[in-house]
């Protein structure tokens, strides 16, 4: 068979595969044209949701319901999309906005922007400013076996942002490192809590955002393909947690996960050549 056929044919499995059910992956609708990046997304105390696009993208978060649906857009005052790559919430029904994209390990100004519930209420709210660094990185960018310091996945958690990073290291070494910050504005040089071995694959091992359930039991690492459940640890400490891994059979750049409920994950990828725009349900067991 020539390379041509086989590529061919590869394409149309993939995109195949993506169309078929598989498991309890769920299409709930598709985003609109204009939302093509979707890279975080979290629930809102009226059952819908907040989402944001990364890099080159406005500086504004958009509320869609829970069928992909647009339903108003704000720009966000004191703030400035470098690279926004995550969003979470607290129980008080503060936003945070991870801005700490950062492929090439370069950027010295990372960034979690905090929305308090009464400014989401207003038309253009206002920001507050978290910076933080990682103390263990040493080289802007570091050595190629030290890419660990893009990042993708924020979650919170009583009174402190936990972030989980993007490995980039060559040769892979399939691991997530682990750091919190307060929740408050200010700067901060991120306390490192340890690190998690996902696997070896880059392709699908790489966190791309994360999530913790209302119970707070347990934490989604979504990758490309893929997400990782982890449980039995007591946070700060991860030192005993187990992994659980979900495929989800999926072609499409998956960027974004959150938990609906305990039992209920909602994923959204972003647009490529397989399809995308789509915002999904996945049932847990």
């Amino acid at each position: 068979m020539n390379k041509i056929a086989l590529i061919f044919l590869l394409i149309i499995s993939q995109a195949c595969a993506q169309k078929e059910p598989h498991g309890n992956l769920q299409p709930l609708g598709k985003f609109s044209s204009k939302l093509k990046e979707i890279s975080g997304m979290e629930t809102t105390p009226n059952g819908n949701l907040w989402v944001i696009e990364d890099s080159g993208n406005e500086d504004k978060i958009y509320e869609v319901d829970q069928k992909a649906e647009s339903i108003q857009s704000k720009k966000i005052a004191h703030a400035k999309n470098v690279d926004w790559e995550d969003l979470t919430t607290d129980l008080d029904g503060n936003l945070y906005i991870g801005d700490f994209g950062n492929n090439s390990n370069l950027r010295k100004d990372l960034t979690i922007y905090k929305i308090s519930q009464k400014q989401l209420g207003k038309k253009e709210p206002k920001a507050e400013k978290i910076s933080f660094r990682y103390p263990e990185q040493q080289g802007f960018p570091p050595e190629k076996d030290s890419l660990y310091f893009d990042t993708e996945g924020l979650i919170h958690w009583q009174g402190h942002l936990y972030i989980f990073t993007k490995n980039r290291t060559r040769p892979y070494d399939g691991k997530t490192l682990v750091y919190r910050v307060l929740d408050k504005e200010g700067s901060y040089e991120a306390e490192f809590l340890g690190s998690l071995f996902l696997c070896d694959d880059p392709n699908r091992c790489s966190v791309t955002s994360a999530d913790i359930s209302p119970d707070g039991k347990t934490i989604a690492l979504l990758s490309y393909g893929q997400v990782f459940l982890v449980t039995g640890y007591d946070l700060p400490t991860l030192a005993q947690a187990q992994i659980i891994v979900i495929d989800l059979f999926c072609s499409t750049q998956i960027e974004s996960v959150c938990f609906l409920d305990n039992k209920t994950l909602l994923v959204a990828d972003e647009q490529n050549i397989f399809g995308g725009r789509q915002l999904y349900r996945y049932i847990l067991d």
